[in-house]
């Protein structure tokens, strides 16, 4: 799996941070989907990096990983792992003081995220990786696995941020969204952030003020 990037290229997707429910949630097509996208990884030589929980969709990733060979990394605070949620049979854990630690490991170790559904901590974990995008401190493709309907309310909601003025155009692009894993890593593999900055996002608002 390959991306875009305008400063080098073509840039070889390696390893793919993934943010789902520590819950399983209430209807099969997720636990399929979560199954999908972890053999997807495996075919095509993709480490997943996780919370590093058990437990729900997280924990069912790294199973189906772990049975098929393939390669995965959980990243887990330490008050999470003294309550025994942490998967035992990961390639590797990485355990750290809390949680703004544990995404600063994710966000530098990834070179691309990818959301499932989930509940609090997943939205977190999805914006700050749009945040960082959006004042460019990384340009990675951020993706939105739409399995069912799940966040169409969510996308609802962005479009009506951009509607009213407060997402930008270069903002609402970052989010890359489908409903198919083919088809959101072909989109993740032609990402390119051309043309982006902070100071355009600026000058939008101002002209949009005045």
């Amino acid at each position: 799996m390959q991306y875009q990037s305008k400063n080098t290229g073509m840039k070889k997707i390696n390893k793919v941070a993934v943010f789902c429910g520590s819950s399983r949630g209430r209807k099969q097509v997720y636990i399929d989907n979560a199954i999908e996208l972890a053999r997807y990884f495996v075919e095509n030589d993709i480490t997943m990096i996780n919370g590093g929980g058990s437990i729900g969709l997280m924990g069912i990733m790294a199973d189906e990983i772990i049975t098929l060979g393939g390669k995965s990394i959980g990243v887990i605070p330490l008050h999470l792992k003294e309550l025994e949620v942490a998967h035992t049979e990961m390639d590797e854990m990485i355990v750290t003081h809390d949680m703004a630690g544990r995404m600063k490991v994710i966000v530098e170790m990834a070179d691309a995220f990818i959301s499932l559904p989930g509940g609090y901590g997943t939205l977190d974990e999805l914006f700050e990786v749009l945040t960082l995008s959006q004042l460019n401190i990384h340009n990675k493709p951020v993706g939105l696995l739409n399995i069912n309907g799940f966040f169409n309310p969510l996308l609802d909601m962005l479009d009506k941020m951009k509607n009213e003025g407060y997402l930008s155009e270069f903002s609402s692009e970052l989010l890359l969204v489908d409903s198919k894993i083919d088809n959101l890593c072909e989109k993740m593999q032609k990402f390119e952030k051309s043309g982006f900055s902070v100071q355009k996002i600026i000058d939008q608002k101002t002209e949009k003020v005045g």
